[in-house]
């Protein structure tokens, strides 16, 4: 892997003599008192701003000003017009642009495509404060404001939709964001290094068109350089017949292109001068297959050691997307994260209440990216595979700022983590073979024999965490790895007995082989060995704790027949989920080509195999969240009129054995009760045989993330008791 600069050796710009600013100004007022005359940088963000390093934005323009430059910000704009984009005047350098740390189609829709009423990102939590696709809006009204300004997008909607990608809200592929948004670049992932050469290269006169070597960059041309050879992602990967795209530009570059159908025909010194060109938006959108196949290419090519840049024609333009950055070295990640934050919302919000932040102002980020590769999962198309870790010293420092500064803090820190709770320094033991590998995950179908997974690292951690002065209790609410942390005793031990707070929450994700193989998660296997140890060390140290496991319905690849079994598995383990979620496939994820072309990217496409059974359709999608909640009388109908379809009419009845009962309460329609009394309904819990049932507990249904930094926050699901 390439060497980078160091994100904080740059020359600090002129206006490094106005700074730090107590808070990034949100008005012209503000900048007055700070004796600005302009804004440099201008960051336009869906979230309100909040001054913590678990927002974006925050993170974004602590980094920019720590490099001279003024920083202002515009957040939640009135996009109904440009006057909101000129409250700050006009940026000397250029419009930075941001959804916020969610995509706003997620944000603002259910898995149902339902408008949701609420956001977590605005005061009091209120909806509608931001548009459907903010990055295009917001772009186009920055652009409507002062048109000679460069406009450049980031944050995790830009990220997500940096290619031809499918749409679940249309349902249809949608064109590269660049090219709605008609953004100058964009910058995808964690863009520190990428924002400060860009800033101080426009500060010294620079084009962007001059910085289009930007790793983590992606950008529009008109056709490919002519001293770059093209390789054909069909020839990679070869999926069947394929239709060639036009060349708009064949007659002109003929003679130039090179083209290549196998690396192997590429000398070794030119090899770095080749970039994969992916089938066209035109094609990916008219043919499925080639969908699956590019998304595959796609995933092949996301480690900063061996990525080669993408290029993929949208009609007579070309969007060029360059290599992921290099991740950030131990010391650049504790500068970012000990920026002076003020860590909490900007003053002009008053009493209200912002709830993301209210969820993690009491908890520290420890770590960036994740290897578990799950496909549902948009972590890893944002912040990498590869673990970018702060320092020990750094992360407890966060935490007495934390205790000393945070108000309301009473002693408690809510969690250590980050998209999930235990990768913490874990890593290759090779940089060589890390550089080289095009794995998808690190832990599937098993643990790579090249990872080490040593967790006392983090063991010390939390032992020195929870012995500062002040501080309390020290919880754990990240997702875990249970398939790694089984692989450590001590840590479980150590997890268990501190810093559970009486709930801990894991993502099996389903039961059955089918689902877990297109989702890359581990079997059962490693939950039940996770769950004899947790409740194994819950005993011995004398705590009455719980196991909260997450589910995904109607996920790809998933049949009835699996979603049975799962429902009848959550029977036997008396499970009563609350709130579930349907699979949502999010723009990019290997289980959204799944969903929207029946093919499978993890293995070679093919037109002939790999197909994959998609649940589709209101009713079916309805019917596996109901296989979720067997146990809501509302779903006893649709479940009822399932079996008897499957064959398992066997499974209606009164008994214990049976999943849903042949009568339906009065109040929700349907057959009495037999005579003689009504029998339990289906889980119901037994206190003389399981003791005391927990309260309801709420969780989330699409796997591990934390905070306002995940991409996939899910809904509230459920709850085991330990130590039965």
């Amino acid at each position: 892997m390439s060497k980078a600069v160091d994100l904080f050796s740059y020359r600090p710009y002129w206006a490094k003599r106005f700074l730090p600013a107590p808070v990034l100004p949100m008005s012209r007022a503000e900048m007055d008192a700070l004796g600005w005359d302009v804004c440099d940088i201008i960051l336009v963000t869906g979230d309100a701003y909040v001054d913590h390093p678990s927002f974006g934005m925050a993170v974004i323009g602590r980094m920019l000003e720590a490099q001279g430059f003024r920083v202002g910000i515009i957040a939640q704009p009135d996009w109904t017009s440009a006057a909101d984009f000129q409250r700050l005047g006009k940026p000397a350098l250029f419009f930075g642009v941001t959804a916020g740390n969610m995509d706003s189609m997620v944000n603002r829709y259910t898995s149902d495509r339902k408008l949701r009423s609420d956001d977590a990102y605005s005061p009091n939590g209120e909806g509608g404060h931001r548009p459907d696709r903010s990055v295009v809006v917001y772009s186009q009204r920055c652009r409507e404001a002062y048109k000679e300004v460069p406009v450049v997008i980031g944050g995790i909607e830009a990220s997500l939709r940096r290619m031809a990608h499918y749409d679940y809200w249309s349902d249809k592929v949608r064109r590269s964001v660049l090219l709605d948004a008609k953004a100058d670049i964009l910058l995808y992932g964690n863009a520190e290094r990428a924002l400060a050469e860009l800033a101080h290269a426009l500060a010294a006169g620079k084009t962007i068109q001059e910085l289009r070597h930007l790793r983590g960059a992606a950008f529009v041309l008109k056709q490919t350089p002519a001293d770059w050879i093209e390789l054909d992602s069909t020839e990679l990967d070869n999926p069947g017949h394929v239709q060639p795209h036009p060349d708009p530009y064949a007659s002109e570059t003929a003679c130039e292109k090179k083209v290549v159908h196998s690396i192997r025909e590429v000398p070794r010194d030119q090899r770095d001068r080749v970039v994969v060109r992916l089938p066209s938006y035109e094609t990916v959108r008219d043919d499925p297959v080639l969908y699956a196949h590019a998304s595959r290419v796609f995933h092949m090519e996301t480690n900063p050691g061996n990525a080669r840049p993408l290029v993929q024609a949208h009609g007579n333009r070309e969007v060029w997307i360059n290599p992921p950055p290099i991740p950030l070295t131990t010391r650049e990640l504790d500068r970012v994260f000990e920026m002076p934050y003020t860590r909490v919302p900007h003053p002009a919000y008053g009493k209200a209440k912002i709830p993301a932040w209210e969820m993690i102002r009491f908890s520290v980020n420890i770590m960036r990216g994740c290897f578990g590769g799950c496909t549902f999962c948009s972590i890893t198309e944002h912040e990498g595979r590869i673990i970018q870790n702060r320092s020990e010293d750094s992360i407890i420092r966060e935490i007495g700022l934390i205790r000393d500064q945070t108000p309301g803090f009473t002693g408690n820190i809510s969690d250590l983590g980050g998209p999930t709770a235990n990768m913490w320094r874990l890593h290759c033991k090779d940089e060589k073979i890390e550089s080289a590998c095009r794995k998808l995950s690190c832990v599937y179908p098993d643990i790579c024999e090249n990872l080490l997974t040593d967790q006392r690292p983090l063991v010390q951690l939390y032992r020195k965490a929870r012995e500062l002065p002040g501080i309390k209790r020290v919880f754990i609410a990240s997702g875990l790895r249970y398939d790694l942390a089984v692989r450590s005793p001590e840590y479980v031990k150590e997890l268990v007995t501190h810093h559970v707070g009486g709930y801990l929450k894991i993502a099996p994700e389903h039961t059955e082989g089918a689902p877990l193989s297109h989702m890359m998660k581990p079997g059962m296997g490693a939950y039940d060995r996770f769950k004899e140890m947790f409740e194994k060390f819950s005993r011995e140290a004398g705590k009455e704790q719980y196991l909260i496991p997450y589910f995904i319905s109607a996920h790809p690849g998933t049949r009835d027949e699996d979603m049975l079994n799962l429902a009848l598995w959550l029977k036997a383990h008396d499970f009563r989920l609350d709130q579930v979620q349907n699979f949502l496939p999010s723009p990019m994820a290997i289980a959204s080509a799944m969903y929207y072309s029946e093919h499978n990217p993890l293995k070679r496409v093919s037109r002939d195999a790999n197909f994959v059974d998609i649940p589709k359709g209101e009713r079916r999608r309805r019917l596996h969240k109901a296989f979720l909640r067997y146990h809501d009388a509302n779903n006893w109908p649709m479940l009822r009129e399932a079996l008897k379809r499957m064959g398992r009419a066997d499974l209606i009845g009164n008994g214990k054995r049976h999943l849903v009962p042949a009568w339906q309460p009065a109040n929700t329609g349907g057959a009495k009760p037999p005579q003689g009394g009504k029998s339990a309904p289906p889980g119901h819990h037994n206190p003389a045989r399981q003791g005391k049932r927990p309260p309801a507990v709420k969780g989330q249904a699409n796997g591990p993330g934390k905070g306002p930094a995940s991409a996939k926050r899910g809904k509230p699901v459920g709850k085991s008791r330990a130590g039965r």
